[in-house]
C-alpha cells in the first residue's frame, strides 16, 4: 500500500504537534511538513510534495482559504482537508470554492481525521456530520425553479445573508453568529435588516418560517 504524504498547516503549536504525532503513529500515512502559517507552508510545499494537506481555516495572516487557492494553482493534484473550529456556511462554501475537497471540525476524533485523509486521497470528499448537515440544509432551501419563473424570496438572499438566517434558525445569538462568520455584531444586524426587507417580515420567527417553509 502506498504511503500517503501529508502536510499540516496549523498555527496552534499544541494541535500541530498532536497531529504530527498522530501521523507518525499511523503506518500508511507520513507527515512530510508541518507549518505554522500559510506563508511558510507555501514555501515548503514544492519540496514536500504532499498528497494531502490538513489546512487550518483561521491562520495568522493569509487564511487557509487563500492558502488553499494558491496551493491548488501550483499543485492541483494535492487534496486539501480543512480543519476548523467553525461550521459556518460561508466558510464551508468559500473553502470548497477555493479547491478544498474535505472539511472536518477540529473537535473530531483523531481517527476521523485520519480516515478523512485516506478518504480524500482515494477520491472522496469527507465531511464531519455537522458539516454535511449544513451543506444539505443549504441546498434544500435552493429549490430549482422552472425557466422564466420568478425567484422565491429565499433565493433573493445573498450567500452571507442566507448563512445568517440559518444561524438564526439554530437560535444562535448575534454575538455567536458574528464569531462564527468572522464579522462584527453591527454587520450581523445589518444583514438581518436586509433579510427582513427581502423576506418582507418583521421578526426572527417570521424569517425562520420563510426559511423552513413551516
Amino acid at each position: 500500500m502506498k504511503t500517503i504524504k501529508v502536510s499540516i498547516v496549523e498555527d496552534d503549536t499544541r494541535l500541530r504537534e498532536a497531529l504530527e504525532q498522530l501521523l507518525r503513529q499511523t503506518p500508511d500515512l507520513a507527515c512530510v511538513s508541518a507549518s505554522g502559517s500559510a506563508e511558510d507552508a507555501l514555501a515548503v510545499f514544492p519540496a514536500a510534495e504532499p498528497d494531502v494537506v490538513l489546512m487550518d481555516l483561521n491562520l495568522p495572516q493569509m487564511n487557509g482559504i487563500e492558502c488553499t487557492r494558491r496551493l491548488k494553482l501550483e499543485r492541483p493534484e494535492t487534496q486539501v482537508v480543512m480543519l476548523t473550529t467553525f461550521d459556518a456556511n460561508q466558510s464551508i462554501f468559500e473553502s470548497l470554492a477555493a479547491g478544498a475537497t474535505g472539511y472536518v471540525l477540529k473537535r473530531a476524533p483523531g481517527e476521523e481525521v485520519l480516515n478523512a485523509v485516506r478518504d480524500v486521497a482515494a477520491g472522496g470528499s469527507p465531511m464531519s456530520a455537522a458539516i454535511a448537515r449544513k451543506v444539505v440544509q443549504f441546498f434544500s432551501t435552493r429549490r430549482q425553479l422552472p425557466a422564466g419563473a420568478p425567484a422565491s424570496q429565499i433565493e433573493l438572499l445573498s450567500e452571507r445573508e442566507h448563512a445568517v438566517l440559518v444561524a438564526l434558525s439554530e437560535c444562535q445569538q448575534y454575538k455567536e453568529i458574528a464569531a462564527n462568520l468572522g464579522i462584527s455584531i453591527n454587520t450581523v444586524r445589518a444583514h438581518i435588516k436586509k433579510i427582513y426587507e427581502k423576506l418582507q417580515v418583521n421578526t426572527r420567527h417570521e424569517a425562520v418560517r420563510a426559511l423552513t417553509g413551516s
